[in-house]
C-alpha cells in the first residue's frame, strides 16, 4: 500500500495588530507587489476567509484578511472607522507588497464585507473590487434595529456610517472594475440587489455572476469561483487602467 504524502498547509507570513486591528498577512514565496485585502461578513473573522488568502498567494498575489472591530481579535465596538479601516489596511498591505504606496490592491468582501468593499475603495485607492453576495446599507441598518448581529457595535455611530455609505451610489461613481457574484438562491440578500449594482457599473471590465442556486455563503467558499475571483483580480491589478 503506498504511504500517505504529506500536505503542507501555508499559513500566514506574519499575523499581527495595527491600529486596533488584528490581521493576518499572506506573502507568496517570491513576494509580491500587488494584493487583495479580504473582508469578512457580519459576525465573521478573518480565519473563515483563509481559503481565499491561499488562493491569492498561489497566484502570486499578496493578500491581508482583517477582523472588523467587534469581531474575532479585533476589540470593538465596529461603528463609525469601519470605511476608513479598509483603507487602512490596503495601506499597511502596500507597504509589505512593493514598499510602494502606488503598489495596486484589491478589495473582496463577502455579505458585509462585500458593501464594505464597495463604499470603502475610493478610499482605499483599489485598482478592481469584487463583492460576493453583497448587503445592503438597508439591509444591515435594519438588522441592526433588529438585533439580529451578534458583534459588539456602537449603534448610533455605525447606522450613521451606514446612512452616510450608500453602496448605489459608491458603484456608481466607481471607475474601478467590480466583480459581483451572487447566488440565486441567497435567503438574506437577494439576487435581484447585485442586478441592480451590476446596472451601475461604469467600468466595461465590470461583470456580474449569478450562480444558480446556492445560498448566502455557497459563493464566497467554492474552489471554481475563488479561482474566477483571482483572475479578474489577477487581469485588472496588471492592467489597471480604467475604462
Amino acid at each position: 500500500m503506498p504511504r500517505p504524502r504529506p500536505v503542507t498547509v501555508d499559513l500566514p507570513s506574519e499575523i499581527g495588530v495595527h491600529e486596533g486591528l488584528a490581521y493576518s498577512l499572506w506573502l507568496p514565496r517570491a513576494g509580491a507587489r500587488a494584493g487583495v485585502v479580504v473582508l469578512h461578513g457580519a459576525g465573521s473573522c478573518k480565519e473563515n476567509h483563509h481559503d481565499f488568502a491561499r488562493a491569492a498567494i498561489g497566484a502570486g498575489l499578496g493578500a491581508i484578511a482583517f477582523d472588523q472591530r467587534g469581531h474575532g481579535e479585533s476589540p470593538g465596538p465596529m461603528g463609525g472607522r469601519a470605511v476608513g479601516d479598509v483603507a487602512t489596511m490596503a495601506d499597511l498591505l502596500r507597504r509589505r507588497t512593493g514598499g510602494e504606496d502606488t503598489a495596486p490592491i484589491a478589495l473582496r468582501g463577502s455579505s458585509m464585507g462585500g458593501y464594505l468593499a464597495l463604499v470603502a475603495a475610493a478610499q482605499a485607492k483599489a485598482a478592481a473590487v469584487v463583492a460576493i453576495c453583497p448587503a445592503s446599507a438597508e439591509g444591515l441598518r435594519r438588522g441592526l434595529d433588529e438585533g439580529r448581529f451578534d458583534f459588539e457595535a456602537d449603534i448610533r455611530a455605525l447606522d450613521a456610517l451606514l446612512a452616510e455609505h450608500d453602496e448605489r451610489d459608491a458603484i456608481a461613481a466607481l471607475e474601478a472594475p467590480v466583480l459581483l457574484l451572487h447566488a440565486e438562491g441567497d435567503e438574506q440578500v437577494p439576487v435581484e440587489h447585485s442586478r441592480e449594482l451590476a446596472r451601475l457599473t461604469r467600468s466595461t471590465k465590470s461583470r456580474l455572476i449569478a450562480v444558480p442556486g446556492g445560498h448566502h455563503r455557497s459563493v464566497q467558499h467554492d474552489p471554481d469561483l475563488q479561482a474566477v475571483s483571482v483572475r479578474f483580480i489577477e487581469r485588472c491589478l496588471r492592467s489597471p487602467a480604467r475604462g
